[in-house]
């Protein structure tokens, strides 16, 4: 199962923080965010982990 550990503004952002994920060894998947219409580039996305990796991130997110 995947968890949203992040929400970002637009798709930049969004591929920003999936590539930072994966660089630290964890898998990400990015998704639109439906509760948040836009379109293209201007959507608002999530990124998603799976669920044995939430508390890897946590700690990764506590490091910044």
């Amino acid at each position: 199962m995947w968890i949203q550990v992040k929400a970002a503004p637009n798709l930049i952002i969004a591929e920003m923080w999936k590539e930072f994920f994966e660089g630290e060894g964890i898998p990400a998947r990015i998704l639109p965010d439906l509760e948040k219409p836009g379109a293209g580039e201007l959507a608002s996305y999530r990124i998603l982990v799976s669920e044995e990796k939430v508390h890897v991130v946590e700690e990764v997110l506590r490091k910044l």
